[in-house]
């Protein structure tokens, strides 16, 4: 895989598809790179942003506005089964890279482009960052309570995005291998956030015509619990659920109180059951409320902060964090591959690279020397 894009939508794809055995090969400009290298919290100048969602790449420094350094590229395509890019509407065409000019070099070429607004649009030529999106899908409106919205505090349009096309790319390539050829496919972050809101934010809306009842008021029902130490999530939907979570609370006649008595009046008064669980939990440890929900099987868990989090035991069961030593910034805890495959296992094979680090390396994987390599270095075709 050939990897032009940048910041996080089009590079953490192709690094969900790294983790999973693709050879990506990550192309920057030379002098600053990716900027994701150099946003949050970061060490010996590389962000743990960058290094989550760059691993298991190689990455090659190329000056894409020279003759020569467009050539190697277009030598890249010539090797390679899928080609990333998420520039805006009509740059990668600009700059020689588009659908059409690499389709005449690898017919076969499966070639993913992430937008922000999508290619057309009174939007499409904007730039767009997670914030903007999340504004505009319905997501900080979605999130707020009386009427003023409330943006998540991470960028999950950008995330979503990045799963929708790690997935479509999978697609693409198992037509291909099915006879279909290669092709182009798009997706933009605008419709990969409505599209992922629309089962349940948008319930209300997937109705045409009359006769829909109202969507349930939810903000209450997923409240955090308040405990003596700390917070406590608890949600219980199902009849069998909520008799648990009555005799949790010491209060098994709630049970037959008409305003929690079936699931959509418990929807309905939500702020009324949540103060009921307040009652209770702000006076109890929350290993204490948790231990009575459980015994009850109630659906819980605690509110983890970051730091609680890497020693919750069943994090620690399920193995998920690992803990790698990168030759560059030292040691690192990162997140390991999420499924596991047992005939073809995932794995963090090597770090997130430097800039051009594997530059010389894949120059001479197309066949340059060494003379040759350095006359691109000297010329600034090449870092």
């Amino acid at each position: 895989m050939l990897d032009f894009s940048a910041m996080v939508s089009g590079p953490m794809a192709t690094s969900l598809l790294a983790d999973q055995g693709a050879d990506v090969i990550k192309v920057e400009q030379p002098g600053a790179g990716d900027l994701i290298r150099y946003i949050g919290c970061s060490r010996a100048g590389m962000s743990a942003i960058f290094n989550t969602i760059n691993r298991n790449k190689r990455s090659i420094a190329l000056d894409l506005s020279t003759e020569r350094g467009l050539e190697l590229a277009l030598e890249l395509v010539k090797t390679a089964d899928v080609v990333v890019e998420n520039f805006r509407p009509g740059v990668a065409e600009r700059m020689g890279l588009g659908y059409k000019a690499l389709l005449a070099v690898n017919p076969e070429l499966v070639y993913a482009s992430i937008r922000g607004f999508g290619n057309s649009g009174p939007r499409a030529d904007q730039r767009v960052y997670d914030l903007v999106i999340q504004a505009l899908s319905g997501m900080a409106a979605s999130q707020g309570r009386d009427g003023r919205p409330e943006f998540v505090h991470n960028i999950v349009c950008d995330k979503t995005s990045a799963i929708y096309a790690a997935q479509a790319i999978s697609a693409a390539l198992f037509a291909r291998e099915r006879g279909a050829g290669g092709q182009q496919l798009e997706l933009c972050m605008l419709d990969a956030s409505v599209a992922f809101l629309w089962p349940d934010v948008m319930q209300d809306r997937s109705w045409l015509g009359d006769g829909v009842s109202a969507p349930a008021p939810l903000a209450d029902l997923l409240d955090a619990q308040p405990t003596a130490d700390g917070w406590v999530a608890v949600l219980a939907i199902s009849d069998e659920e909520f008799a648990g979570l009555a005799r949790a609370l010491g209060k098994p006649q709630l049970v037959d109180d008409p305003r929690f008595s079936e699931l959509q009046s418990r929807m309905e008064h939500g702020a009324e059951m949540s103060a009921a669980i307040k009652e209770v939990s702000s006076t109890l440890t929350s290993a204490d409320f948790l231990a009575r929900l459980e015994a009850e099987g109630v659906p819980c868990a605690p509110v983890n902060t970051s730091e609680q989090l890497i020693d919750d035991p069943q994090i620690l069961a399920n193995g998920l964090l690992q803990e790698i030593e990168h030759p560059h910034c030292g040691p690192m805890r990162v997140p390991g591959p999420v499924a596991r495959f047992e005939g073809t296992p995932a794995e963090l094979h090597s770090p997130s690279p430097l800039l051009g680090e594997h530059s010389d390396q894949l120059l001479a994987e197309l066949g340059l020397n060494e003379e040759e390599i350095a006359v691109l270095h000297e010329r600034g075709n090449v870092a």
